[in-house]
């Protein structure tokens, strides 16, 4: 069974940065694809960045050139590091992982994101 956790929420001004991190039971060099998607109160689930086994890496446009996807693979995490945030990236942030395309997705339990004056 595979547990994702996150960490690294909390409340920020706009502007400012923080990291997530999403930390696997299992090795992430299995994983296919993990990814950063995130939820805000009554809108859907959407994907925010991707990173492939290969160090490839997506991202929604709306955070181009503001989020980082990246991962260590001797720490079996990933981080999404967010700078400049704005009111509209505030959201419970989730981890997912693959081990092949279309397969099974695992979930992390979330971490929540705020961003207020």
């Amino acid at each position: 069974q595979v547990h994702l956790v996150e960490s690294g929420g909390g409340l920020v001004q706009p502007g400012g940065s923080l990291r997530l991190s999403c930390a696997s039971s299992e090795t992430i060099f299995s994983f296919y694809v993990m990814n950063w998607y995130r939820q805000a109160p009554g809108t859907q689930r959407e994907l925010v960045a991707t990173i492939y086994r290969t160090g490839s890496a997506n991202y929604q446009d709306s955070v181009k050139g503001r989020f980082t996807i990246s991962r260590d693979d001797a720490k079996n995490t990933i981080y999404l590091q967010t700078n400049n945030l704005k009111p509209e990236d505030a959201a419970v942030y989730y981890c997912n992982a693959r081990y092949k395309p279309f397969s099974v997705d695992y979930w992390g339990q979330g971490t929540q994101v705020t961003v207020s004056s």
